[in-house]
């Protein structure tokens, strides 16, 4: 059975549960009713202007009284402005991800914030450590969004890290109920990072017609994709379609990257656009049927996790 965590007291929550940090679905409403909920909140910041930033940040600091975070995407392009945003407005905690742990780590932490890092693999997440980060999360290839190349599953990955690692691990990948938590913290996570559940809750910023996507996919309707760019899970649409159509004839970065263009994420995530736009979501959407409020999301996977924990400490099977 997992041990005690160290999360609840590194972030000041109830549970040991994270909502991931995620662009076009993760703003002040969503962030704030997490941590309203005994979780930590997340601002995804990935998608956002500095000035939208400190709007965000503003509206969640009136929304809740309990900690959140914002991710900062190392790749954005004013990564330091939204760095000095997160600085003057007080914000505790601080997950960066897709980049050097190095670059902003240092700074965060003479200024009293809280630091973790986003990794795929043991190298970078000792990398993490080294910089100085108070945890990392370890995301599986399950995952949407950002991911790794080396498309380690969160199963291999989360041990293989917990054992390189003294600092706390939070796992990420495929996790959306309190089996697959207790599955994650039985392998050594003290915590795990949520993302593609709470992208299907009320509070989401989320497309409803891409809520209703995601709900309505089914098993095998992701495939991690664009790794020459910036690795990414996508659900199969006519945009990737596409992408599969340029790979089949040897496209090269710059004709994926051309492909791509601007604000396709946007477009599907954000706008509905469900055959032209990005749709980034987790393989574990086959396992999302329903959009339920950001609290009831937190305390179904909480008591599922008890429940799991009773169904195992009480079965004499392999006593």
């Amino acid at each position: 059975m997992p041990g005690p965590s160290r999360i609840p007291e590194l972030f000041g929550t109830r549970y040991p549960l994270v909502q991931a940090g995620m662009i076009w679905c993760s703003g002040w409403e969503l962030a704030s009713a997490v941590s309203n909920a005994g979780g930590l909140g997340i601002i995804g910041s990935g998608s956002m202007y500095p000035d939208v930033l400190r709007e965000h940040i503003r509206k969640c600091q009136a929304a809740t009284s309990k900690p959140f975070g914002v991710n900062v995407p190392m790749l954005y392009p004013d990564v330091e402005k939204h760095i000095r945003t997160i600085i003057e407005e007080n914000v505790p905690i601080v997950f960066t991800s897709a980049g050097n742990p190095s670059t902003f780590t240092s700074m965060l932490k003479k200024q009293g914030r809280t630091v973790v890092h986003v990794v795929s693999s043991v190298k970078f997440a000792l990398r993490a450590q080294a910089a100085g980060v108070d945890a990392v999360v370890a995301e599986g290839f399950e995952a949407g969004g950002h991911n790794g190349r080396e498309e380690t599953t969160t199963l291999v990955l989360v041990p293989m890290v917990s054992d390189a690692l003294d600092i706390p691990v939070i796992a990420a990948g495929g996790i959306s109920d309190g089996r697959s938590m207790l599955a994650a913290m039985s392998l050594g996570a003290e915590g795990v990072q949520v993302g593609s559940r709470f992208v299907c809750s009320h509070e989401s910023s989320a497309h409803p017609a891409f809520k209703q996507c995601v709900v309505e996919s089914g098993e095998g309707n992701t495939t991690l994709t664009l790794k020459e760019l910036a690795p990414v899970r996508l659900i199969h649409n006519k945009f990737f379609k596409e992408i599969q159509e340029a790979y089949a004839r040897c496209a090269g970065p710059e004709e994926l990257k051309a492909l791509l263009g601007r604000a396709r994420a946007k477009r599907g995530m954000f706008e509905g656009d469900l055959e032209e736009g990005e749709l980034e979501i987790g393989q574990v959407s086959g396992r999302i049927n329903g959009i339920l409020p950001a609290a009831a999301i937190v305390q179904e996977i909480m008591e599922e996790y008890q429940t799991a924990i009773h169904r195992i400490t009480s079965s004499k099977q392999f006593v």
